[in-house]
């Protein structure tokens, strides 16, 4: 129980922490090298776009099947279009790309960041005056939320090209009647929904990763644990923060 208190107090003192550091990047007094951010921005970004099209591309094959195989019985195969198109735009897109970083990119987070515990190296920086916070953490916070919508973005017409390949290849629909539906269902509300989404799963990522990075244990155990825990928290926050959008969004109609 006690374990449990202090582990809560910990994240409530990291979160605080991290909004200080934001704060002093807002002013322009925040200590990290742009060199460190355009590191972590190509991790978070092109050497992720492999996996992300992978996946969201099977994804959106796997959408367009089992709607194909439903839609044609009432002659409504047009309509896969329609659903692969909302469907990744709004939901899987954003969700499945978050995961797919939370694996990624949040672990490897946790693992840097504890491997640095263990060998003392957060220490010295306090010892020299540089505070952690905005050395470490901030440039990797900025560089996920930065590149999220971005990859959210790829990720949505890879799944839409995957829903294309099964409505052409199985449906015998043309290129074009494809294209025309998907655009007629996709709306500015449902892109900037997603985009958004992504964004705030990008801040979640990071502060998992870094959060069990910086409070890791001083042993080789404790960096995979930070990693794994890391994974598990990231996408715990995700699936919790979709589910309070999709209520916000009923909410308000959109």
């Amino acid at each position: 129980m006690a374990a449990g208190w202090d582990g809560a107090r910990g994240s409530v003192a990291f979160l605080g922490e991290t909004a200080l550091a934001f704060a002093r990047v807002l002013t322009g007094r925040a200590t990290f090298r742009a060199r460190d951010l355009a590191i972590v921005v190509q991790d978070c970004g092109p050497r992720a776009l492999g996996i992300v099209a992978l996946i969201n591309f099977l994804v959106g094959v796997i959408v367009a099947f089992v709607g194909a195989i439903e839609l044609r019985r009432f002659g409504a195969g047009i309509y896969v279009a329609d659903l692969v198109a909302i469907a990744t735009v709004r939901e899987l897109g954003c969700i499945m790309t978050a995961i797919i970083m939370a694996g990624r990119t949040g672990s490897g987070f946790a693992a840097q960041l504890g491997t640095m515990n263990v060998n003392q190296e957060i220490e010295a920086l306090v010892t020299m005056g540089v505070p952690p916070m905005e050395y470490l953490v901030v440039p990797r916070m900025l560089a996920l939320c930065g590149m999220m919508p971005l990859l959210c973005l790829y990720a949505d017409l890879i799944a839409i090209l995957g829903g294309a390949a099964v409505g052409v290849g199985m449906l015998g629909q043309s290129p074009l009647q494809y294209w025309v539906e998907t655009r007629h269902a996709i709306g500015f509300t449902s892109l900037g929904l997603g985009i958004g989404k992504s964004i705030v799963f990008g801040a979640l990522i990071a502060l998992a990763g870094c959060l069990r990075g910086m409070r890791s244990g001083r042993d080789a155990a404790a960096v995979g644990e930070a990693a794994t825990s890391a994974v598990v928290l990231g996408i715990t926050w995700i699936i919790a923060t979709d589910g309070l959008f999709a209520v916000i969004c009923d909410v308000v109609g959109i």
